[in-house]
């Protein structure tokens, strides 16, 4: 017989009260959502049987939540290809690849000696303020980045799709067609390598994408997608096209 306990959880997202609830259940899951996106999110932070790797992806419907088949069909069904300052970025979330379409404005301080805006939505903020004092270029401009479709991107490897969109959207020029990015960036500017990148760009090949760019010491590619293998920040901007 299985019994479940429902508790409730604070604005940082932990359980309320001691941690007596927590020790005591086999199984703590955590169901996330946004609450103007349809998408709902099953996570499980402990499992006594099992990996906590595994994501489950529910769709709220008429009838109720309904299980999604094929979540990155899902994200990029209403995406607009040959825009500037959009990129496909295929990340992992558990066991899960998913293909997450990263959108960026930027645009110039309308009003000078005011604090810029650095707004990330499905992203981390921190990590966004990290990637922009890296490229540089960017001190005179407001720079608002979201993962399209009401996830949210933890996982660094969303590093390089994040930059790309940046500046595609500072140059007004669109990513070649076909092509995803992923790759984790470091603060001299080096492009790493990120985990179970052949099952990202198997992902990415299975939805019609062509090309990814890459680091440069990224394992070999599955059949049906090319890769363009990069070293640092600049090198990827000139491969997908976006250098003045």
């Amino acid at each position: 017989m299985s019994v479940v306990l429902v508790g409730h959880v604070t604005k940082e997202g932990g359980l309320a009260g001691p941690r007596v609830l927590e020790h005591l259940v086999d199984t703590v899951l955590s169901f996330e959502g946004e609450r103007h996106h349809a998408l709902r999110l099953l996570r499980a932070v402990k499992h006594r049987f099992g990996s906590t790797a595994e994501l489950g992806l529910f769709e709220m419907a008429e009838r109720g939540l309904l299980g999604v088949p094929d979540p990155s069909k899902l994200f990029l069904a209403d995406r607009r290809p040959g825009v500037a300052g959009s990129v496909v970025v295929p990340t992992v979330e558990g066991h899960r690849p998913l293909l997450v379409e990263v959108q960026a404005l930027v645009s110039e301080a309308a009003v000078p000696n005011v604090p810029l805006k650095r707004y990330a939505q499905g992203l981390d903020q921190g990590r966004l303020s990290m990637l922009l004092a890296t490229m540089k270029g960017f001190s005179k401009d407001d720079v608002h980045v979201s993962a399209v479709g009401g996830v949210r991107i933890v996982e660094p490897g969303a590093d390089l799709g994040v930059a790309l969109a940046i500046v595609s959207a500072k140059t007004g020029r669109a990513i070649g067609e076909g092509i995803v990015a992923c790759g984790e960036i470091g603060l001299t500017g080096e492009v790493r390598q990120v985990s179970q990148t052949p099952r990202r760009l198997a992902e990415a090949a299975r939805l019609g994408f062509t090309k990814a760019i890459v680091p440069k010491s990224s394992p070999e590619p599955p059949p049906g997608i090319d890769v363009l293998r990069v070293a640092t920040v600049f090198q990827a901007i000139q491969r997908a096209g976006l250098a003045t």
